[in-house]
């Protein structure tokens, strides 16, 4: 079988690099919209640091804050029209997922024009502003990822953008941003990183690298988990910057094994609990991951066998366990919420992606599993 490798990102990691690299601003361009939530990149400092570098290297910015959790088609189309009517030439993307998936449609939306009805057509003009990503969660792995994932209303889901040139032309990987994350938040994106890893080795496109990667971000995480949970435990207690720092590190590999494998079910059943319950997408990955990996060892018993053995763990149900200390008490999702649910996820591409396809009647038995 023919695998592919395809990585053109940039990538600087260390505490200060944006300062510190100023000037890998410079070939971007003239202008820069900044591109983040209203209150969470201020706080951690990453805004002001990449306002000292830019105006450092005499570049010009302004700033969209309006991004909102799950970001809407509306708000990367107001982002994209400010980009337009500014004269801007690239685009910053700062915080979680969010920010950086608005920050991607909107660099795609400014520069071609794209009717709303076409928006996740694939149907792209190879144009797009250039940009620079700064996570400031360790999860998504979205900066170095061609995916831009929206809500999408139509569908009553979320829906990807899938374009090469949506890769950021660089990442900057500073822990520190994240050293006053809340408990939820840290445990919710390293699921979310840990769900990526896990669904790219159950994937079609899996290959020799993304395993090798995955596999690495899976140690990673699973070493972490230990101290996250002693921190739960102890009140007003931090988290060690080490730790923190291996959280992002692997949250980066995740990203570049999706970025070659995409994902699997778990991200389409997933999306419905964001949509409908407004269940976080980490924790919501979390909550399915365990019960697909069930199912996927039906037929695939050494596969899901070697994934265990990454963690360290004996077999699924102990994963489960885990999933379960860290997610704590679960939603309620009712048979009803289930069946159509399930209707939604079998639509979608991910479904073609695994390498134990479900049929709708699979993806109704793996939320029941998990949640009644």
């Amino acid at each position: 079988m023919t695998s592919k490798y395809f990585m053109p990102t940039r990538v600087v990691a260390g505490r200060d690099c944006i300062v510190q690299n100023s000037d890998l601003f410079r070939p971007l361009g003239k202008k820069a919209l900044i591109v983040t939530g209203a209150h969470s990149a201020k706080n951690n400092g990453s805004e002001k640091d990449v306002k000292t570098a830019l105006d450092s290297v005499g570049i010009s910015y302004l700033v969209f804050d309006k991004v909102m959790s799950n970001p809407s088609v509306a708000c990367a189309y107001e982002g994209a029209g400010i980009a337009r009517s500014n004269d801007v030439d690239f685009i910053i993307a700062i915080g979680g997922g969010s920010p950086m998936d608005a920050g991607k449609a909107i660099a795609l939306l400014a520069a071609q024009e794209i009717e709303e009805e076409d928006l996740f057509s694939g149907k792209y003009d190879s144009k797009v502003l250039p940009m620079a990503f700064v996570p400031t969660t360790a999860g998504t792995g979205a900066e170095v990822t061609q995916y831009s994932i929206l809500t999408n209303d139509r569908k009553q889901t979320k829906t990807s953008i899938s374009f090469d040139l949506l890769f950021p032309s660089i990442a900057f990987l500073d822990a520190k941003y994240m050293e006053h994350l809340s408990i939820e938040t840290t445990i919710n994106t390293a699921v979310d990183a840990l769900s990526h890893a896990v669904e790219g080795m159950m994937s079609v496109r899996a290959s020799v690298i993304s395993n090798a990667l995955a596999a690495e971000s899976i140690r990673m995480i699973m070493c972490c988990v230990p101290e996250i949970l002693d921190w739960r435990s102890v009140k007003n207690a931090v988290l060690d910057a080490n730790t923190r720092e291996q959280l992002l590190q692997a949250s980066f590999l995740a990203g570049t094994v999706i970025a070659q494998t995409g994902t699997t079910a778990v991200h389409a059943m997933g999306y419905s609990l964001t949509y409908f319950k407004d269940v976080d997408h980490g924790r919501a990955n979390g909550l399915l991951l365990g019960e697909f990996m069930r199912f996927t060892a039906k037929q695939q018993p050494e596969l899901i066998g070697r994934i265990i053995e990454i963690m360290n763990l004996q077999d699924v149900d102990q994963f489960i366990n885990v999933m379960d200390i860290l997610l704590g008490e679960k939603e309620t999702i009712s048979p009803e919420d289930i069946r159509y649910y399930s209707s939604l996820a079998i639509q979608t591409r991910n479904i073609g992606n695994c390498v134990v396809t479900p049929v709708q009647e699979d993806l109704q038995k793996i939320y029941e599993a998990s949640f009644l």
